[in-house]
C-alpha cells in the first residue's frame, strides 16, 4: 500500500492536499507542530512533531517508513520570511528527512519550492530557460535545496520533483495577504488601500495547487515544475473584482500604498511541464476561487474570527 508522510499538513496547502490523497489510495500520515485537528470524514494519522528537531523527524520516519514523501513545511510568515534565518534550518532539516527517508525505504519525494528562486528580471520564468538569481534568503535556501536534492536523487536512485509555486489565494490563506487583506477590509467596511494595482502576476486558486503537489507526487516527473496558472493578471483587476463582488468599490483605495523599487512589472510561471507532462488543468477559475474564498471569509468573520 501507497504510505505518504506529509508534512505542513495543516499549513496553507497541506490541508487540501490530504483529502485528494484520501481519494488516491494512499495511507495518510500528516505532521503538525500545531495542536493535532479534530477527526476528518477520511482517515489521517496525525503526528505531533517539532521537525525542526530533527530527532524527532527520524523518528517519524523510522516509525512509519513512507513510501512517498511530500514535504510542504517551511517557514512562511508574510515579510519575515523573505530574510529570516529559519530558512536555513529548514534547509538542514530538508536535508536529513530526505536521507532518512531513502534510508527507510522511501520511493518518491515531492518538495515545495518557489518561484523567488528565478531571477525575477525576466518576468516568464520557464524551468529550463529562466536563469536561477534568488535575491532573498528565502529564494535562496529553497534553490539551494532544490540543487542538493536533484543530486542526491542522481547519486541514491530516489525519484524526487520540486513544485515551483508562484502566487496563491483561497481560504485559509494568511489574513494580510493581498486576496484575504482586501476581502477582510472590505467585510468589515474598512477601505482597501492598495498600490496603483498595475503590477502583473500569475495566480492560482490553492485547491489547483494542491492537485498539482499531488499529480506530481503520483507522477514519475523529475526536476522543477512551475505551478502556476499560466496567465498573469493585474492586482488592481483582482482587487476590483473582489469590490464588486461585494459592491464595495467605494472603499477600494488603489494608489495608498507604495511599490518596492525592484519590484516586477510581470511575473509569469510557464506551465508547459506540468500540462503536457503531467497532464493537469485547473479547476478553478479566478471568479471562482474569489467567490469561494469571499465566501469563507464570510462565514469567519461573522463568527468573530478575523485570522
Amino acid at each position: 500500500m501507497k504510505r505518504v508522510l506529509v508534512t505542513g499538513a495543516t499549513g496553507f496547502i497541506g490541508n487540501y492536499c490530504l483529502p485528494l490523497l484520501s481519494k488516491k489510495g494512499y495511507e495518510i500520515h500528516a505532521v503538525s507542530s500545531k495542536t493535532l485537528p479534530k477527526a476528518a470524514p477520511f482517515e489521517v494519522h496525525w503526528h505531533k512533531a517539532d521537525l525542526l528537531d530533527l530527532s524527532q523527524g527520524l523518528k517519524l520516519m523510522k516509525r512509519i517508513k513512507p513510501t512517498h514523501l511530500l514535504h510542504l513545511a517551511w517557514y512562511v510568515v508574510p515579510d519575515k520570511c523573505w530574510n529570516s534565518l529559519q530558512n536555513l534550518r529548514w534547509v538542514q532539516t530538508s536535508i536529513g528527512l530526505l536521507q532518512a527517508f531513502s534510508q527507510y525505504g522511501g520511493q518518491r519525494v515531492v518538495m515545495a519550492g518557489t518561484c523567488a528562486e528565478y531571477d525575477w528580471r525576466y518576468c516568464c520564468c520557464s524551468e529550463k530557460l529562466t536563469p536561477l538569481s534568488p535575491t532573498t534568503l528565502y529564494g535562496a535556501s529553497k534553490h539551494a535545496l532544490q540543487v542538493m536534492v536533484d543530486a542526491f536523487g542522481k547519486e541514491d536512485g530516489l525519484s524526487s520533483a520540486w513544485g515551483r509555486t508562484f502566487f496563491l489565494y483561497g481560504p485559509r490563506e494568511h489574513p494580510v495577504r493581498l486576496v484575504s487583506s482586501v476581502i477582510r477590509s472590505l467585510l468589515s467596511d474598512k477601505p482597501a488601500r492598495c498600490s496603483h494595482g498595475n503590477q502583473l502576476r500569475d495566480y492560482l486558486y490553492v485547491q489547483d495547487v494542491a492537485h498539482a503537489f499531488v499529480v506530481l507526487l503520483e507522477s514519475d516527473i523529475r526536476g522543477p515544475v512551475n505551478i502556476a496558472s499560466g496567465y498573469p493578471v493585474s492586482l488592481k483587476e483582482i482587487v476590483h473584482k473582489i469590490a464588486a463582488k461585494l459592491n464595495r468599490e467605494d472603499l477600494v483605495q488603489m494608489g495608498a500604498l507604495p511599490v518596492a523599487a525592484d519590484e516586477p512589472d510581470l511575473l509569469v510561471g510557464d506551465v508547459s511541464r506540468l500540462s503536457n507532462e503531467a497532464a493537469w488543468r485547473p479547476e478553478y477559475d479566478l471568479d471562482d476561487g474569489l467567490e469561494k474564498t469571499i465566501s469563507w471569509w464570510r462565514t469567519r468573520l461573522s463568527a468573530g474570527r478575523f485570522e
